[in-house]
């Protein structure tokens, strides 16, 4: 379980370690012919509007009973817990027997956690082809926002009467 933050800036750094760790992740799984050690599922994060942002998880061939969404405090946590009826129908039973000669599709429990920031709420989710969409935005109270104070030149200015 790692906990991913979600920034409505991102930090550059933190995109660009974050990916350098999947590369190396994955050139080392082709190598050595273990599975990656990153075994969450893949996700994008979208500015839709000013204040209101989509996250779309990729979850093919997950069923909405056997997806979990929970906010609570600071943290959004998506889980996928696969249900035994359903593993034995995807064939993990029949792998025991011998039937597969390559298993290249994921089939492993997920969670995904994210750190959010103050006044964000989940608006809704969606799952449609093979995509998980949680819709977001973040109601910042108009005493929190950031305001533009002006600088005056020069100092105060005093009128003069002529």
């Amino acid at each position: 379980m790692s906990l991913q933050p979600f920034s409505v800036l991102p930090s550059l750094a933190d995109s660009v370690f974050s990916d350098r760790f999947s590369r190396i992740d994955k050139l080392f799984s082709q190598l050595t012919g273990d599975s990656p050690v990153t075994s969450v599922p893949a996700y994008d994060l979208q500015r839709v509007e000013d204040n209101h942002y989509a996250l779309t998880v990729s979850t093919p061939g997950w069923k909405e009973h056997e997806l979990e969404i929970e906010l609570r405090g600071g943290r959004l946590s998506i889980a996928g817990h696969r249900e035994k009826a359903s593993q034995e129908s995807t064939g993990e039973a029949r792998e025991e027997s011998g039937g597969w000669i390559h298993r290249g599709i994921a089939r492993h429990d997920f969670q995904l956690n994210f750190s959010i920031p103050e006044h964000m709420k989940v608006t809704g989710a969606s799952l449609a082809e093979g995509l998980l969409r949680i819709d977001l935005i973040q109601e910042i109270p108009e005493s929190e926002k950031p305001r533009r104070i002006p600088i005056a030149i020069g100092g105060p200015r005093t009128l003069e009467h002529h």
